[in-house]
């Protein structure tokens, strides 16, 4: 089982990746390159990135502190809830189950609609991803974080809420642990289950390049947002980098960053 540690140190992210299930035929190695911090300096912000080479065996991180702490996931939690959904049975086919808009005017126009799991994952819906947490309930959605070994697994301050304002916390490298996880079908739960969420994941095409990966925004639901993530994975012909960016959101603008900044360091760390 892999400990976390945080990140201390020139070179010293702690080896946990590759993870579970990974046949180690190399020993994995770790970098630190500070240039990738100068991405959100120059953005006007601060943030942090986290890549995985898979090919490579090497994680590479732009900054020492940042990524390794932990911090709401906000709707990059819709990664696992999906899983989960598909795995209890909450959804049965990502295209064709509806769930009904409730009539209540949001503040995201694209919220206020019916949705299938696949278009309420591209719209980030907020009120359907929390409907599928209470038709999951408190304790499969608990069990389901243990046996992922999601973040801190706390599920504390309501159903609806704990990724969003609530006890749940996770930090860059686990989310990119998680998520490659995910991608290579080494979950406990069925591969049609990780299949289909690695399928309705929001695709972003860079010249030869694609990168499939899921946002996430502090403070969306209400119009104030603080934390901007993204998570995901690039692939670039046979290869594959999985990579986790957060930041923090002063102005409207580093909403956007969110993808172009971890274009930027993808690009630096020959990902796409």
């Amino acid at each position: 089982m892999i400990t976390r540690r945080r990140v201390l140190g020139s070179l010293a992210i702690s080896a946990m990746l590759p993870s579970r299930g990974f046949a180690r035929v190399a020993p994995q190695r770790s970098e630190i390159r500070e240039p990738l911090a100068k991405h959100f300096t120059d953005a006007g912000t601060d943030g942090t990135f986290v890549g995985y080479k898979v090919d490579d065996y090497l994680v590479i991180a732009s900054d020492t502190d940042r990524s390794g702490e932990a911090k709401l996931p906000a709707s990059t939690f819709k990664i696992p809830n999906s899983v989960i959904a598909l795995e209890t049975g909450v959804v049965g086919d990502p295209d064709k189950d509806v769930f009904k808009w409730d009539g209540t005017v949001r503040i995201i126009e694209a919220w206020n609609r019916d949705h299938t799991l696949r278009s309420a994952i591209a719209a980030s819906a907020v009120p359907v991803y929390q409907e599928i947490a209470r038709r999951i309930g408190a304790e499969r959605m608990q069990k389901y974080l243990d046996l992922f070994e999601y973040g801190n697994r706390n599920i504390g301050g309501g159903i609806d809420q704990f990724w969003l304002t609530g006890d749940l916390r996770i930090d860059p490298v686990q989310q990119v642990d998680f998520v490659d996880r995910l991608r290579r079908g080494a979950l406990p739960v069925s591969k049609r289950s990780q299949e289909l969420v690695s399928d309705i994941l929001p695709v972003t095409k860079v010249g030869d390049s694609v990168i499939r990966a899921k946002s996430g925004l502090l403070g969306a639901e209400i119009g104030k947002p603080s934390l901007g993530w993204l998570v995901g994975w690039a692939e670039k012909g046979d290869a594959r980098t999985v990579f986790a960016l957060n930041l923090d959101v002063r102005e409207p603008r580093h909403i956007a960053d969110r993808m172009a900044l971890s274009q930027a360091c993808l690009a630096d760390i020959g990902a796409i």
